[in-house]
């Protein structure tokens, strides 16, 4: 089976478009998740000891935490 050239560059541009789908995708994700932690409340570790008080340990089940530095 003999690819021609059409056919190659065809593939070639739709894996291109797949390569920087993906890219700009993982920065999306990225920046929104800066963009939530940014937008979340702050609260001082008192009123954090009284939620926990109040409602309980949050659970330890976590897919990943992020930490904000400015």
């Amino acid at each position: 089976m003999k690819i021609s050239a059409q056919q190659l560059q065809t593939y070639d541009e739709e894996k291109l478009k797949d390569i920087i789908k993906e890219a700009v995708r993982d920065v999306l994700e990225d920046e929104l998740m800066k963009m939530r932690l940014l937008l979340a409340p702050y609260i001082s570790d008192e009123e954090q000891k009284e939620i926990e008080e109040s409602y309980g340990e949050p659970s330890k089940e976590v897919v990943r935490a992020l930490r904000l530095e400015e």
